[in-house]
């Protein structure tokens, strides 16, 4: 058990008998008389559906132990993501809820650390940020500055702003949360 004021997200929680992973939390502090609270998004690992917690700080959650397993990304059929282990081969389907918004950055051959509790896949760990190749930007701005930014289309179709200096065939690393560049990664 650990306190609701340990947990973080991409926590996986056990409650009343069901697994839930964290996908935000917010802890809002009150005045004296009113007391503390903590909100939780929570997604249920089984059906796919998102609840809101309000719970105290103090409150007690089971924690569970999960195994890490990283594995390639093969395919989905749009209901399912299937994942295939290195070295044993192994197939793995996990439900397209619990990739989320990250389904858009995944390709395959990606390597990702699926979660495993008492034997069976139950989520993906979702990295912070993905390393992506642009593969069409308009020509930068000569007499611009560093501070403009301009469009780019990168490998997985998605479009996003991107400093001047970035051209086609960069690698570009993006935040996974928030969708936004970070930094050309040189490779």
């Amino acid at each position: 058990m650990i306190n609701v004021s340990e947990i973080k997200e991409g926590m996986i929680i056990k409650r009343e008998g069901k697994l839930y992973k964290v996908l935000e939390i917010e802890t809002k502090a009150r005045t004296a008389q009113f007391s503390s609270y903590t909100y939780l998004k929570l997604l249920d690992l089984k059906t796919g559906h998102t609840y809101d917690l309000r719970v105290s700080p103090d409150e007690k959650i089971e924690n569970i132990e999960i195994e890490e397993i990283e594995m390639e990304y093969s395919y989905s059929d749009g209901e399912s993501f299937y994942f295939i282990h290195p070295e044993t081969f192994d197939m793995i389907e996990l439900p397209s809820y619990t990739i989320g918004d990250f389904k858009k950055y995944i390709k395959e051959g990606v390597k990702l650390k699926i979660q495993i509790f008492e034997g069976n896949p139950i989520s993906v760990v979702i990295p912070e940020y993905v390393d992506l190749r642009v593969i069409r930007t308009g020509e930068g701005i000569k007499s611009g500055t560093d501070s403009t930014w301009k469009s780019a289309t990168l490998e997985n179709g998605m479009e996003i702003l991107v400093p001047q200096f970035i051209k086609e065939g960069d690698i570009v690393r993006i935040s996974t949360k928030t969708h936004q560049y970070i930094e050309r990664v040189h490779k």
